[in-house]
């Protein structure tokens, strides 16, 4: 009588299905969602979500991506952002700038970024190196 086959299943937590961009489908532009965003074709642009960012292995984005996690099998070039957990599968490939909190690297990932780590890391944040002419070491700052 009372079966839990009839209850609604729960959504992700931002409410709406996850969104796709499908393998052979490639995209310029920019993109906002408050959902979850898997990407198995090609995208040239900006993704920004208060979700998850997943990179199919035949994925690509070139481009700037801000968001809460990411998982990456394909290629990504760009300005990489993740506030929390950033997970590399061994076939991923990254170029590009990469900020992020909680970094998993499996073997065989090509990871060729400038990399910042650490908690509610901002590019404001980051500290820039100062060039002197004298023989004195350079200033961080």
């Amino acid at each position: 009588m009372f079966s839990d086959n009839k209850k609604p299943r729960p959504m992700n937590e931002f409410g709406g299905q996850p969104n796709r961009i499908e393998k052979n489908t490639k995209i310029k532009g920019d993109i906002t969602s408050e959902a979850d965003f898997r990407i198995d074709g090609k995208l040239e642009g900006n993704v920004k979500t208060s979700g998850k960012v997943v990179i199919g292995k035949d994925g690509y984005i070139h481009g700037k991506v801000e968001c809460v996690n990411a998982d990456i099998e394909g290629k990504f070039n760009g300005e990489l952002m993740v506030k929390d957990l950033l997970s590399l599968k061994a076939s991923a490939v990254i170029e590009g700038t990469v900020s992020v909190a909680k970094l998993a690297v499996e073997p065989g990932a090509t990871f060729n970024a400038a990399c910042t780590m650490g908690k509610s890391v901002t590019p404001a944040s980051v500290p820039k190196l100062e060039t002197t002419k004298s023989n004195e070491p350079a200033k961080v700052s």
